[in-house]
């Protein structure tokens, strides 16, 4: 019992472990001796934890149920970026690619399904550069050769134009703005839209402006109320000449003047975007607020048929919708929620099936071949889109992002990784796995002519992908 105790002492799951090897002691004592090295566990682990934090050790939320513990959180390095924008402001002759169509405009791609479709790509992606970059969970939206993104800087959040094939910062628009929140973290959140010259913004608490691509030049502004938790997270939709946003409300405004157009107040709102689709034949926006999915008209904002739709644990809906077929689209949620398929029929909305096999947290999934994939919190998993059954569920990424090129997943890890996986129903099949940037992501990568777009909120980076 001497060596149970002295082992115990020092890393009591080996003593445990010892105690229930010794056959001399008898199960009695056992069972007294786990219930006292359970009690020394506890203590230990605060003595332990307490040592770490005084060495400099930090609590960081990364997706899951317990905080990660770490020597260095994912937080903006404002110094740095001051240092690099200021040598972006020296003159310099920056190769300018030929005008072309934009393609990647918006929140996960042109129909924010995650589906990049302007050609294949290769397993060998090539880092073309990299740079730190202000806080915030927003991704990319591309336009005239340049991605957009929205950042926080210091007390400001910071509508920002980036060259594509330099990474050059070429010009940055700014309005007072300080988002903080210690579990979702601090920053805007919502991925900005591109549309035919212009600009649309969101940051954390509402403030909504329309900049010109060119200059950053603000053409217009509408402030909005926004009482979500972790703040607007709702990407700007362009549906013709409307612009959709959804703040508390769900708001329709001419997208050249701000004019508002129509107003939905009938739902509370949630993180994910609103969506333009056709179901069962009639164009609409598909949005998903605090306790239904929704169709809504585009010229009038009038409801056309609703999901009862409720995350579990008090929270509210973040992943996009899936469309899977002509009349058929995929919700899915963390928090123990699960997933389901819904149909709209002209009669309204019927659920399909239902369970838990695939729970997206923070990110969405993409359809290929009629199979679903996603991540299953922090697990890949397949899914028959018919059905629900789960094909599999293999491979860690964390809490991170995923598209679809090619027929291949191309996944932004919650480390900071690059991984491509093969989507097939067969099994998980990783192909390559690398490092991309540093810390935490949870930002949707975007893809425009072959070039990767990734950051988080110390660092974005470009990868050659496209062949």
């Amino acid at each position: 019992m001497k060596r149970v105790r002295l082992h115990t002492l020092w890393f009591p799951p080996l003593g445990l472990w010892l105690l229930w090897r010794n056959r001399e002691v008898r199960w009695p004592r056992k069972v007294l001796g786990t219930v006292g090295i359970a009690l020394y566990s506890i203590v230990y682990a605060v003595v332990v934890i307490g040592l770490l934090l005084l060495a400099g050790m930090q609590w960081e939320f990364r997706g899951g149920m317990l905080p990660y513990l770490t020597f260095r959180k994912t937080l903006p390095n404002y110094d740095a970026v001051e240092a690099n924008r200021r040598a972006h402001n020296q003159p310099r002759e920056d190769a300018r690619p030929a005008a072309r169509e934009s393609y990647w405009t918006g929140f996960r791609g042109p129909n924010r399904d995650g589906h990049y479709a302007q050609g294949p790509i290769t397993t060998q992606p090539r880092l073309l550069w990299k740079q730190p970059i202000g806080g915030g969970y927003a991704s990319f939206a591309c336009g005239e050769g340049r991605a957009f993104t929205i950042e926080q800087r210091r007390q400001n959040e910071v509508a920002t134009a980036y060259d594509i094939e330099s990474g050059r910062e070429l010009w940055a628009h700014d309005w007072p703005g300080e988002f903080v929140e210690a579990l979702g973290g601090d920053g805007p959140r919502a991925t900005p839209a591109y549309d035919e010259g212009r600009v649309y913004f969101m940051g954390a608490f509402g403030e909504l402006r329309c900049l010109s691509a060119s200059d950053g030049k603000l053409l217009w502004r509408k402030p909005h109320g926004v009482t979500l938790t972790y703040g607007a997270s709702a990407s700007p939709l362009v549906v013709d000449e409307k612009l959709i946003v959804v703040a508390d409300d769900i708001i329709a405004y001419d997208k050249r003047s701000g004019a508002q157009i129509w107003k939905f107040t009938g739902e509370k709102p949630a993180y994910s975007s609103p969506m333009r689709v056709t179901l069962n034949g009639q164009p609409q926006v598909l949005v998903v607020g605090k306790t239904r999915a929704m169709g809504l008209s585009i010229d009038h904002g009038k409801l056309l048929w609703e999901f009862p739709w409720v995350v579990l644990q008090g929270n509210r809906n973040i992943a996009q919708p899936l469309i899977l077929s002509s009349n058929r689209f995929f919700l899915s949620a963390g928090y123990g929620t699960g997933c389901a398929a819904v149909e709209i029929t002209t009669s309204g909305a019927r659920e399909v099936w239902r369970n838990k096999n695939l729970k997206n947290k923070f990110t969405s999934s993409v359809l290929w071949q009629n199979h679903i994939y996603g991540l299953d919190e922090d697990i890949l998993v397949c899914l028959d889109a018919q059905t629900g059954e789960r094909n599999w569920k293999d491979g860690r990424y964390g809490y991170g992002q995923l598209l679809l090129a090619n027929g291949l997943l191309v996944i932004l890890c919650g480390d900071g990784d690059l991984a491509l996986v093969k989507a097939t129903p067969d099994s998980h099949q990783e192909i390559v796995r690398m490092h991309a940037i540093e810390g935490k992501t949870w930002n949707q990568p975007a893809l425009e002519y072959g070039k990767l777009l990734v950051r988080n909120a110390v660092e974005m980076a470009c990868f050659q992908i496209g062949q």
